[in-house]
């Protein structure tokens, strides 16, 4: 089930979707778990989200796009802890809402989240890089990898 879409990815490089599928198949394999077509369809949604996801919003989408195919909310909560424990999917935690996933497919960005209507907007901020590396140096520590989420409120839900 190839969406035709080809991201650029900090994903250990250029990833498309039969790159990305084979790499998840790799993974399954690896913890001696079978490559079904539900996990092929969580995999192939969080590939053509454009927002992320709460894993019920992702087993509402599958219902809806898939009535065909029987899907359990359990096969998604078990994909998905797979998948993050593997860094396959990122994942935002939301004072507001349960935890969003995103795949690990763009290039590094950090994230800030409405705590009235839980927007969330990325950004990318090279002085924040560089003080984040700096205070790592100073204390000795070399950054391997790192998750930033700032919590407000949107210029929106201000006005209300």
């Amino acid at each position: 089930m190839e969406k035709g879409r080809n991201f650029t990815t900090d994903f250990h490089c250029h990833t498309d979707y039969k790159t990305l599928l084979h790499k998840f198949k790799l993974i399954l394999k690896q913890s001696g778990l079978k490559f079904t077509k539900q996990r092929e369809l969580i995999v192939a949604e969080l590939f053509d989200a454009d927002k992320h996801l709460t894993s019920e919003e992702l087993y509402q989408i599958l219902k809806s796009n898939y009535p065909e195919i029987k899907i359990g909310i359990a096969t998604v909560y078990r994909t998905l802890s797979l998948l993050e424990s593997e860094s396959f999917v990122t994942t935002l935690l939301s004072e507001k809402d349960a935890k969003k996933y995103e795949l690990s497919l763009k290039e590094h960005h950090d994230h800030i989240i409405c705590q009235g209507c839980g927007k969330i907007v990325e950004f990318v901020s090279q002085e924040i890089e560089e003080l984040q590396n700096s205070i790592a140096n100073s204390l000795g520590f070399k950054v391997q990898n790192h998750s930033m989420q700032i919590f407000g409120i949107c210029e929106d839900c201000q006005k209300i």
